[in-house]
This record gives C-alpha cells, sequence and structure tokens, in this order.
C-alpha cells in the first residue's frame, strides 16, 4: 500500500476545492436585479481636430449585469449597424468581449468591462473597417442604489 503524507493530501483536496473558488464570480449573462447607476460615458476619436476630439455625457439608468453587452450608446450608431458584442471571456474582475459585424464591412473590436464594488468601467475599442479611424467609449458606472 502507498503510503501519502498528511501535507500531501491536505494539498490535494484544497486543490479539488479551488476550481469551485475560481468558478464563482457572476457572468455578465447572469440575472441580477438591476441598479441604479451613474454613468458617465466618453467617446474619443483621436483622429478627429482637437476639439471635435472628445465627447462626454452623464445620465442616470438602471442597468442589470445581462445589459453590459448592450450598455455602449455608440452600438446604435448607424455606421455599427449589425455589429454587436458576443463571446463573453470572464477573466478575474472583468468580462470580456469581442465586437462581431456583419455584412463584411470589415469593422473589428472588443470590449472589457471591470468589475468593481464601487464602480464598474466599461471600454469598447473599435476600428472601422476600410479606413484608417480607430474610436473608444468608455463607461464609468457608480451605484447610486435600488431602481425604483
Amino acid at each position: 500500500m502507498l503510503r501519502v503524507p498528511l501535507r500531501n493530501r491536505r494539498l490535494g483536496a484544497i486543490a479539488l476545492l479551488m476550481p469551485v473558488v475560481v468558478i464563482a464570480p457572476v457572468h455578465g449573462s447572469d440575472e441580477a436585479p438591476p441598479q441604479l447607476y451613474e454613468l458617465t460615458t466618453e467617446t474619443s476619436m483621436p483622429h478627429l481636430e482637437e476639439n471635435l476630439r472628445y465627447a462626454n455625457t452623464t445620465r442616470r439608468q438602471c442597468l442589470a449585469m445581462s445589459q453590459l453587452t448592450t450598455a455602449f450608446p455608440i452600438l446604435q450608431h448607424p455606421a455599427l449597424e449589425g455589429c454587436k458584442l458576443e463571446n463573453e471571456r470572464l477573466l478575474p474582475q472583468s468580462l470580456s468581449y469581442q465586437l462581431v459585424c456583419s455584412g463584411g464591412h470589415g469593422t473589428t473590436g472588443s470590449a472589457i468591462w471591470h468589475l468593481g464594488g464601487h464602480r464598474i468601467r466599461g471600454t469598447l475599442d473599435v476600428k472601422l473597417g476600410g479606413k484608417n479611424m480607430t474610436f473608444f467609449q468608455r463607461i464609468t458606472a457608480i451605484p447610486l442604489g435600488k431602481c425604483s
């Protein structure tokens, strides 16, 4: 009979429990009740003239984690018609997505949401197909409480 030292048996038991702990974070697609947030949206287009380069807005909105793929207002713009965020990937304390566009116009991009206890911050990076044009949109969401 093979004898395994007690210390090694304990490490083996801990190793078996580790995946349960790692899988525990919330996915963007998990249903949790929406919360009211103050959303600050910053859009930056570095290729434009200085006075047109940045646009910032602030609004209050109820937002659930399942809505992170549609939270970026720029996704409603006609230039991004047929584009959506897909292929959710869970990272420690963040979610990432690929921008997938139909229609063959070559637009590419990605988004990442950093999930914190006191704020959520998402950044969408886009490169428009067929053009040397890139931009990003960043959302900082500060929780204000429950939705009414």
